[in-house]
């Protein structure tokens, strides 16, 4: 019985931890970053208001992107079977709140916005976080290779659209796509499934219809 309560304690404890990192993440100004933003390394310079407004909305699909990425740590950390799985799923979350908060930092710096829909896509994400830690570890391992992956492919994107004179964004996406990659190989070193290219080719139409909704709202 006492081995029961612990159990259930122990998932009501996750809950509350996840309950707490969801409001972190989605309230404005609350991501503190452990490191200092690469931004701070570049000078400003000056650009015209389309240039701005448009480095803006990238860097407001990178912040999605990272919101995204908490709520899929969270809800595989919270069915994942294995203890070092389970932290390794928190450790990479925690590591990704200081993408989340340069990049807001970065959207405030261009006079931008962060996504009114980024409720909605921390709900979808955290969902299909707990199925892929639910169906097994290897998946779930295998989830965070491929989506890293994805947004890897974003962000070289991003660093080549964005406005030449715009250092300080592009200081930010480097920093983020070392990181990103080297989440990706760590997932697939400790036993993530490879997944095949349907699954990927799912998941990249998928993201496409995120970053294009988010660049305008």
């Amino acid at each position: 019985m006492s081995q029961q309560n612990t159990r259930q304690f122990s998932l009501l404890d996750r809950l509350i931890g996840s309950a707490d990192q969801a409001l972190r993440t989605l309230v404005p100004g609350v991501a503190s970053a452990a490191r200092p933003s690469p931004a701070l390394q570049r000078e400003q310079h000056e650009m015209s208001d389309a240039e701005r407004q448009h480095a803006a909305a990238l860097m407001r699909i990178n912040h999605t992107g990272e919101v995204c990425a908490q709520a899929l740590y969270q809800g595989q950390a919270l069915t994942a079977r294995l203890p070092d799985v389970r932290g390794a799923m928190e450790e990479a979350a925690a590591e990704e709140i200081d993408h989340l908060a340069w990049c807001e930092a970065r959207i405030k710096e261009l006079d931008g916005r962060t996504s009114l829909l980024n409720p909605l896509f921390y709900g979808l994400s955290l969902g299909i976080g707990a199925a892929a830690g639910k169906i097994g570890d290897k998946v779930s391992l295998g989830f965070v290779a491929a989506t890293e992956q994805q947004v890897c492919k974003h962000l070289t994107s991003h660093i080549s659209s964005l406005p030449v004179q715009d250092e300080r964004s592009k200081a930010v996406l480097l920093q983020m796509l070392e990181d990103e990659a080297k989440h990706a190989t760590t997932a697939l070193d400790a036993g993530g499934q490879k997944f095949p290219l349907p699954v990927k080719m799912v998941m990249t139409a998928i993201s496409k219809v995120m970053t294009s909704a988010t660049y305008r709202v």
